[in-house]
């Protein structure tokens, strides 16, 4: 009866693929199998330690080891989907993104070592516009395929930034600098953290959020986004 409805509730309603916009599959989810493998181009980072988004943190914070799942291209597909669950409330988008990237990294047993998951946070007032934060729902969803907590309490944006899009690397840095502080900061000592965000472009805002985890005691970071911008 249950495989009846849902089948009715397709006909009707059919789920479809958020890249070329045919129906989706039955095991399908957010994009088609096609749009999937060939317009989401991965950047297989996770196997190379010294890689493109590893090496735009070196000599400016010590982390363990970075990564990006896909590349960020202007109307590319990656683009399209970070639009979606960003402005449009496609929170479903955020946990398919970050269950691709945990299925990506679970192959090499990449997450092995780190104790905890923590996303970028939105200022107070932007999260309750919007709804919710993207990149928790990212975290959740990678947190739920390598079996690691998400820790939502202990990293706080204080400062209501600007945008970052029309800004320069020195513009970033200065916009977000001092903006994160720490809360319940005993609950991360001693421990490896991968710090989580949506799109990596300057690093202005992971290196600011690094910097300020870094200052508990014990504190290793690695760092994973979804996007990475050319």
């Amino acid at each position: 009866m249950k495989e009846f409805v849902h089948g009715l509730s397709h006909l009707f309603y059919p789920r479809l693929c958020e890249g070329c916009n045919k129906p989706l599959l039955a095991e399908e989810e957010v994009l088609c199998l096609n749009c999937n493998v060939y317009y989401l181009p991965r950047t297989a980072y996770h196997h190379i330690a010294e890689n493109e988004t590893a090496m735009r943190f070196a000599g400016r914070v010590p982390i363990v080891k970075a990564t990006s799942f896909a590349y960020f291209t202007v109307d590319g597909l990656l683009q399209h989907l970070l639009h979606g669950l960003k402005y449009q409330d496609k929170k479903y988008i955020g946990s398919f993104l970050g269950k691709q990237l945990g299925y990506d990294l679970a192959q090499l047993n990449w997450q092995q070592g780190i104790d905890a998951i923590i996303p970028v946070p939105l200022h107070p007032k932007k999260e309750a516009a919007r709804g919710y934060n993207q990149t928790e729902l990212i975290a959740n969803g990678l947190g739920e395929v390598l079996h690691l907590p998400v820790i939502t309490d202990v990293l706080e944006r204080t400062r209501n930034t600007e945008s970052q899009t029309q800004k320069t690397r020195e513009e970033r840095i200065a916009n977000v600098a001092a903006a994160f502080s720490l809360k319940n900061a005993e609950h991360i000592k001693d421990k490896h953290l991968l710090l989580i965000d949506d799109v990596l472009t300057t690093g202005a805002t992971l290196e600011a959020c690094a910097q300020t985890l870094l200052s508990v005691p014990g504190v290793q970071i690695s760092i994973a986004t979804i996007g990475v911008a050319n």
